[in-house]
């Protein structure tokens, strides 16, 4: 073949390149162009759409912390690229979290018997669970699937540290208010470092001054210090613990119960109560 003849064939491929290209041009990923999703439920968005969501989630979780969906929107949308990836990591580097990636447990109510787990020893794991959700008036079915999470994995990931929250509840004994929540997005983010653990501290801001000093003097400090030093939390194979001593695996983990938020609260209610009463007494002993 001539060097006439291999020009010739290159300029016909270099052609007939140009002409497939033309008639399927390559379109970038826009709201009129969105992929296909990855995974049953999934949402692709581009850079604005995930940027527009975090900040509006954001903002009015701070004003509405009751709102759930918007909690995990945030969660979702300022997890990736770095985040949820290092989570999904960690799980790859322990034995246990691999094969919590492979067996892919969700908790629900389908999936655990809260008649069985009340029927569990007084101080094991699945007792405290369940005891907790009674206490707390919470279903394990109040989660919302995950959405915005590109990478199937890593979706998988994200719905089970959601699905695992209520054992980690469970775990310290913090309630579900906004005190207790808070202090308990405090220890997550130290073990974690999902962003949205972190911005949840911004609600501090509508607690009240003695909840906040509280905060500030005894929860924040043993959430740091309990979330940096503890295991990930993230690897635990709950479905396996039910029936251990929940003390013994607080003791593994390296996890300590902090002050019951509860008996405080309602300790410092009685106090007030007593106050007041000591200062009625007084007012009508100086009256008489």
């Amino acid at each position: 073949m001539t060097a006439a003849n291999v020009l010739v064939r290159s300029r016909l491929r270099i052609h007939q390149s140009f002409i497939h290209i033309s008639a399927n041009p390559v379109r970038s990923f826009c709201v009129l162009n969105r992929p296909p999703p990855n995974y049953t439920g999934h949402v692709p968005l581009t850079l604005i759409e995930r940027s527009a969501l975090a900040v509006g989630s954001a903002v009015t979780s701070l004003f509405n912390p009751r709102r759930g969906d918007l909690i995990a929107t945030l969660g979702e949308t300022t997890a990736t690229p770095f985040f949820i990836y290092r989570l999904r990591d960690a799980m790859l580097s322990s034995p246990t979290g691999r094969r919590v990636l492979h067996d892919r447990p969700r908790i629900t109510s389908q999936t655990m018997s809260l008649q069985r787990l009340r029927a569990l020893p007084e101080n094991s794991v699945g007792r405290a669970y369940a005891s907790w959700l009674d206490q707390e008036g919470v279903s394990p079915d109040s989660r919302d699937e995950v959405r915005y999470i590109d990478n199937e994995e890593c979706a998988y990931v994200m719905q089970r540290y959601r699905e695992c929250h209520d054992f980690y509840h469970a775990l310290t004994g913090l309630p579900v208010m906004v005190e207790g929540e808070v202090a308990l997005k405090a220890f997550e983010f130290a073990n974690t470092l999902l962003p949205m653990t972190g911005m949840s501290l911004f609600a501090v801001t509508r607690l009240k001054p003695a909840e906040r000093s509280r905060f500030w003097q005894t929860y924040l400090p043993w959430a740091l210090t309990n979330g940096l030093r503890s295991k990930e939390i993230i690897n635990i194979y709950w479905e396996e613990q039910l029936d251990r001593d929940v003390d013994g695996l607080r003791a593994e983990l390296g996890v300590e119960r902090p002050p019951d938020l509860r008996e405080t609260r309602k300790a410092l209610r009685e106090q007030r109560k007593a106050a007041k009463e000591a200062q009625k007494r007084m007012g009508g002993l100086m009256v008489d």
